[in-house]
């Protein structure tokens, strides 16, 4: 079966189209920078490699400009657009709804429209590659994973919130989680890695969004993004973590509407409302330099990740492995080193020199007297929603 899989992020677009079940990955690509002055779309296949630069002002725009590819008479993989059985959707929130894979309808594709408010920089763009899919595509089954449903693991007592009861039992208010396939994937290339089922794992997801999750014996049980993906860690654009009394000031003194806020917290601050930018391959050469503001940036960003690895550590009681997954959780040793600094209690303790090392395949960074494995685990998001897309169907 060939599986197109869109992976429609906040500000970029992964896809890869695999032959399941021996997966084999036909061709793939990123589309990134999307609203950005420059964007930027990669495709490649066993023959060809390609980066183009171009004005990608939408997440239409770039997913139109993949299937131009997969089509593409010279370099294109497929002849027809009928050849792709079915098309896989990264969709980030399924509320309290879609606990599972799920065969995309009209109903499907209205709850995910109604849960818009709650992933407002994914839902609509995750929506969005499903309906151009639709029309490239007329003949695939669409089928939607979502991000929460690998955190429906998570007891009780970690995903209520401390508000009055009905807001849960009746308006379903608690913390779903997120990034559930790249958390799932990783995990389970961790627990194969260490060659032991009973493991406690905290993984850690770094891309322009972030999240952490304590994984036990293979199942979520906490995790740092709640009922939106907006809180937690620093990401790229949003704030993470904040006190909810700076919202209610925002609000009632300083005058700023709900939506305003909104786009306050979700689109300007994280690392942009920093430094002026929301892409860390910039803030560290600019850190390198001697720039304060991204120095202070950097050095905010990994103190929120070491205070969710001592929480977790100390939930789990114990820890078998960290990971270290995503864009710049894979490539970014300035940030794996700022985290792994002085968490010699935990019994973590990075090599330097293996930390510098690039790979595409799992690695282990740690030192000879480190108690706990540090991982670095290349995520596959789209091999993992692909592998569901296909025992769904």
């Amino acid at each position: 079966m060939k599986i197109l899989v869109l992976n429609a992020g906040s500000s970029s677009i992964k896809y890869q189209l695999i032959q399941i079940p021996d997966n084999k990955v036909i061709c793939q690509g990123l589309v990134e920078r999307i609203g950005e002055e420059k964007g930027m779309i990669h495709y490649q296949t066993e023959r060809h490699r390609i980066n183009q630069e171009s004005i990608i002002p939408d997440h239409t725009t770039g997913l139109n400009m993949v299937a131009d590819f997969i089509l593409d008479s010279q370099i294109g993989m497929l002849k027809s657009a009928d050849e792709i059985e079915a098309v896989g959707h990264r969709v980030v929130h399924g509320g309290s709804y879609f606990v599972q894979t799920t065969l995309i309808t009209e109903k499907v594709k209205k709850v995910i429209k109604d849960l818009f408010s709650l992933a407002p920089l994914h839902n609509p763009p995750n929506l969005a590659g499903i309906e151009v899919a639709e029309k490239v595509f007329p003949k695939a089954k669409q089928v939607a994973v979502f991000d929460t449903a690998f955190h429906q693991t998570i007891p009780e007592v970690a995903h209520r919130y401390a508000i009055p009861n009905h807001f849960y039992e009746k308006d379903h208010i608690r913390l779903y989680g997120f990034h559930g396939t790249s958390h799932q994937y990783v995990a389970k290339k961790a627990i194969e890695f260490l060659a032991k089922a009973n493991t406690k794992i905290i993984s850690i997801h770094l891309g322009n969004g972030c999240s952490m999750t304590a994984i036990q014996d293979g199942k979520s049980i906490d995790h740092s993004l709640g009922f939106g993906p907006m809180n937690g860690l620093i990401m790229g654009t949003r704030s993470g973590d904040i006190d909810q009394s700076v919202v209610l000031y925002l609000q009632r003194h300083l005058g700023y509407t709900p939506e305003e806020i909104s786009t306050i917290l979700q689109k300007k601050s994280g690392m942009l409302g920093l430094t002026g930018s929301n892409d860390l391959r910039d803030i560290e050469a600019a850190s390198a330099k001697g720039n304060k503001m991204a120095q202070l940036a950097l050095a905010m960003n990994a103190y929120r990740i070491k205070k969710y690895i001592g929480s977790y550590a100390a939930i789990m009681n114990g820890l078998d492995a960290l990971i270290f997954t995503a864009g710049i959780g894979e490539n970014s040793d300035v940030i794996r080193q700022l985290v792994c600094t002085d968490l010699d209690f935990l019994g973590i303790s990075l090599d330097p020199d293996k930390n510098l090392v690039r790979s595409k395949s799992i690695r282990s960074i740690e030192s000879t007297t480190s108690k706990v494995k540090i991982l670095v685990i290349p995520t596959n998001e789209e091999l993992e929603i692909a592998e569901q897309v296909f025992a769904a169907l």
